[in-house]
């Protein structure tokens, strides 16, 4: 049997571009299945296989009237023929210098008849070879090989849409990873600038209470305390907003439970104030939650600083597309002058605001429950 010489640098690039398509002992692929079938049939021969040549074995990625899944590379029928850069035709493999040694000729299998065209690759390489086999020799057709050739052309089409789905596959989840590690960046950073905004707002409160404490006049520390006392509602509010959130959305039970959990504490008096909240898990823009947590920390505490022990805070449905969230107490109820311009305080100079905000309306009277004040905004969620 001839032997053909192996040049090192391009055998070398030769399997890297083998490696290239991941394809070595992977498991059947139907559709190069059924062209070798076809193949075979073309020829009306027993035998066809698409092999693939790695370094030191022939593995048969698909086989037709075979039942070997590999065989050593050298010698090789497909080894030298990929070597050959061309199609390689043995008419009868016992006669011909290039196989008769051969041990599938030689030997028990019998091998006569050899046809097969390489499987290259568009930068040159041949991966294997597309080959008919018979026990019988044959003289093959010029148009059957010509068939041969094409078979050969589709399966490395194949093989190359393989190849750019799995490159695809992994840019996609390339990109998947990277939009999750962007995810994981800005949750870092929007956790870090909320711890950072809960202790400017609490290093604030606690100068305008030093200086409160330090005022010349009873005015401009009652003026420090309140602007300290609002300072603390914010910082209350982003505090639970921070705990509550799930990326740009709040779940609006979570949220007004832990927020009045806060209340109660730090406005109740061993037990003396009964605080309840019944609200929807319902996830709310954080550009709405911001808002509500402010106008119910505002009613809450007007409710409890006029008096009230108990104080019910509920939202839910108020028609078709709103919202109501009411505050509602036992306490004495509301003046008879709340609500005109010139009787609002800040607190409701800022609750007014805050409703503007949500774009809704604010209501009050009194609760029918309760007894005491009941105040409302109804607003688009």
């Amino acid at each position: 049997m001839s032997t053909i010489r192996i040049d090192p640098d391009r055998e070398a690039r030769r399997l890297a571009a083998l490696r290239r398509y991941d394809i070595l002992d992977t498991a059947p692929d139907k559709t190069l299945d059924r062209l070798t079938a076809l193949a075979a049939r073309r020829f009306g021969a027993p035998m066809a296989v698409i092999s693939l040549v790695d370094e030191s074995r022939v593995w048969f990625k698909s086989r037709h009237g075979l039942a070997l899944e590999q065989i050593e590379r050298t010698p090789g029928l497909c080894a030298s023929a990929i070597e050959a850069g061309g199609p390689w035709v043995l008419t009868d493999a016992r006669s011909d210098p290039r196989s008769l040694a051969h041990p599938l000729v030689a030997g028990e299998f019998g091998l006569r008849f050899y046809a097969g065209v390489p499987l290259s690759t568009d930068d040159g390489h041949a991966l294997g070879m597309l080959c008919v086999i018979d026990r019988e020799p044959r003289e093959p057709d010029p148009e059957a090989m010509d068939d041969l050739a094409d078979l050969a052309t589709v399966i490395m089409g194949h093989m190359e849409l393989q190849l750019s789905a799995r490159r695809a596959a992994a840019e996609l989840s390339g990109a998947v990873a990277e939009r999750q590690a962007a995810i994981e960046r800005y949750e870092t950073l929007r956790q870090e600038t909320d711890h950072r905004v809960m202790n400017s707002l609490q290093l604030v409160a606690g100068l305008l209470k030093l200086q409160g404490r330090e005022a010349s006049s009873a005015e401009a520390s009652s003026a420090l305390e309140l602007a300290a006392s609002r300072i603390i509602s914010v910082a209350r509010v982003h505090r639970h907003l921070y705990t509550s959130r799930s990326g740009d959305v709040v779940d609006c039970r979570d949220y007004l439970g832990r927020l009045c959990a806060n209340l109660d504490h730090s406005l109740g008096n061993a037990g003396s104030l009964s605080l309840t909240v019944q609200a929807p898990h319902l996830a709310l823009p954080v550009a709405r939650m911001v808002p509500l947590g402010l106008i119910v920390n505002e009613f809450v505490t007007n409710a409890v600083k006029n008096g009230g022990r108990t104080v019910s805070i509920s939202l839910g449905s108020a028609g078709e597309d709103a919202l109501e969230l009411s505050v509602a107490d036992d306490g004495p109820g509301l003046p008879a002058e709340f609500g005109l311009p010139p009787s609002l305080g800040l607190g409701m100079k800022v609750v007014d605001a805050l409703v503007r905000q949500l774009g809704g309306q604010l209501a009050f009277g009194r609760d029918d429950l309760l007894g005491g004040a009941r105040l409302s905004v109804i607003f688009q969620p």
